[in-house]
């Protein structure tokens, strides 16, 4: 009886887990096979695929670290393509486009993009004033720091080379960082003191402080993880359009941030049967699954159109998951009214 139940559960999360991303494929597969396209019809498209769900589960990861401890950051698209300047202009200075330029520039993003973090986490200690205050300064700093150093045009000369092209023209690379990305998140939230001390923190920050954890560390390592992660969408980001564009000012870069709410939510509704960074692959895999669906419409679905559909698909989730007790109660009487012997 008890390995039937064991059984059971272990049945009941893996259909929970799956659910939403074999929901999607299936609807976004009708859709192409009845209007004769292919959602991923080449090796191109694929490889867009991988490197798309690798940006959008990056940044959701990076969005949650903090927004589940009570920290809305604006700033995170403004790091990623900050970072990403400075990483092609030094890697260009030192190495002029030649071989070893996308690891250079990779490892560059990251440490960049590791302390952009840190300084917008230290501004945050400092100053004490709310988070989402303190992101929207830090988004405007590095929008005109962005600037000032591009002088408002893109970054081409630098990203277009032989060592970029040959990371953006393989799948394998971002299939790799997904994977590093995903087994460093685990490990580090999960299995780590500092993780057993942030997840105290989320769950009961005045009880976690008066047990002795330090706030603040843990606060500064968590925006700096963020900026790290932020650094690798950054470079994610040039390889996808082997351009950076540092014309972005009054809040532009936000736009990058924005990706990542309706995978959040569906990761962790996913998280219910698994791992949240598990959730918020198979999300990530969901939203790459529609982009490469609208890429299939290109000629009919323009830009405007898909931000749309995305909104209302992300308000349409939100309605479900706060309505998912009364729904529970209405399909529940009539299930026991199906399975109700008859009477007479």
């Amino acid at each position: 009886m008890a390995n039937s139940s064991k059984k059971g559960q272990l049945v009941k999360k893996i259909f929970g887990t799956i659910a939403i991303p074999l929901i999607v494929l299936v609807i976004l597969e009708v859709i192409c096979l009845v209007n004769g396209r292919q959602m991923i019809s080449n090796v191109t498209s694929f490889k867009n695929f991988v490197i798309y769900t690798a940006i959008v589960m990056i940044t959701t990861i990076a969005l949650s670290i903090n927004l589940n401890s009570g920290r809305f950051d604006f700033s995170l698209g403004s790091m990623a393509l900050l970072s990403s300047v400075f990483s092609a202009k030094i890697t260009y200075a030192i190495l002029g486009g030649g071989a070893g330029s996308a690891i250079m520039m990779l490892a560059l993003n990251i440490v960049i993009g590791a302390l952009l973090g840190l300084f917008s986490g230290a501004i945050y200690v400092l100053t004490k004033l709310p988070p989402i205050i303190v992101s929207l300064g830090v988004t405007l700093i590095f929008e005109g720091v962005l600037y000032t150093v591009t002088a408002g045009k893109y970054v081409m000369t630098e990203v277009q080379n032989a060592s970029m092209a040959k990371f953006s023209g393989s799948w394998v690379y971002p299939l790799i960082i997904i994977a590093v990305v995903l087994l460093f998140v685990i490990v580090v939230f999960d299995h780590t003191k500092f993780g057993y001390d942030y997840n105290a923190l989320k769950n009961g920050q005045k009880v976690a402080v008066n047990t002795g954890i330090k706030e603040v560390p843990n606060a500064l390592l968590c925006y700096a993880i963020c900026g790290g992660l932020m650094g690798i969408v950054g470079f994610l980001n040039t390889l996808r359009s082997s351009n950076i564009n540092g014309g972005q000012l009054n809040f532009a870069s936000i736009g990058i941030m924005f990706t990542a709410f309706l995978p959040m939510f569906i990761g962790g509704y996913i998280s219910k049967y698994s791992n949240e960074k598990i959730g918020f692959l198979l999300a990530a895999l969901c939203m790459s699954m529609l982009n490469s669906t609208f890429a299939a419409f290109s000629n009919e679905i323009s830009a405007s159109m898909q931000s749309i559909i995305n909104a209302v698909l992300l308000v349409l989730f939100l309605i479900y998951l706060n309505n998912q007790g009364l729904l529970k109660k209405i399909f529940k009487p009539a299930k026991r009214l199906e399975n109700a012997p008859a009477r007479g």
